[in-house]
């Protein structure tokens, strides 16, 4: 497997990324990780729409818990065709716990703690932590990669203007 040494830091430090980076352009990397009703959830359930991923390191933690409750914001102006899908480590029962007392309810989390299937597949497993790294994919109706963005500095939050351009970009 493919280690990126350096790409992220966690409050400075350098971290490794296992996987290969992820290219606008490319086909999305498939992936199944467990939704919060401990069913597979896979790139493929989102075929026809437009995708959203954001990977978190856990949403138990200040930074994930804004991103995620910003995007539930968002997702509600993007149109039917939109979905929002936010990925990390945490178990599926932490994950619908926090939902249910964040109110978040546009945006559906997934765990992948079982294989880290999405975080290799994606190239967003951090080695040192067995966490997801911050970093948001836009993914088009078709599957194609069409936007982005891994976070320098894993205690930063994502630029959503950007990411929300993107998405409004695709359509």
């Amino acid at each position: 497997m493919n280690e990126r040494p350096g790409v992220v830091t966690f409050q400075g430090n350098p971290l490794t990324l296992v996987g290969e980076e992820v290219r606008v352009s490319a086909k999305a990397p498939d992936f199944t990780v467990v939704g919060n009703d401990l069913e597979p959830v896979a790139l493929s359930s989102y075929a026809g729409r437009t995708l959203v991923i954001a990977s978190v390191p856990s949403l138990d933690t200040p930074v994930c818990d804004l991103e995620t409750r910003r995007f539930n914001e968002e997702a509600g102006k993007l149109g039917a065709g939109v979905e929002i899908l936010t990925i990390s480590m945490d178990l599926p029962f932490a994950q619908k716990r926090w939902c249910g007392a964040a109110g978040v309810t546009h945006v559906r989390t997934a765990s992948d703690h079982r294989e880290a299937a999405f975080g290799t597949a994606y190239g967003v497993l951090i080695k040192e932590l067995r966490l997801l790294a911050r970093a948001v994919f836009v993914v088009d109706a078709s599957g194609v990669i069409r936007y982005t963005q891994v976070v320098r500095e894993t205690t930063h939050e994502p630029d959503y203007a950007a990411v929300l351009h993107a998405v409004r970009q695709v359509g």
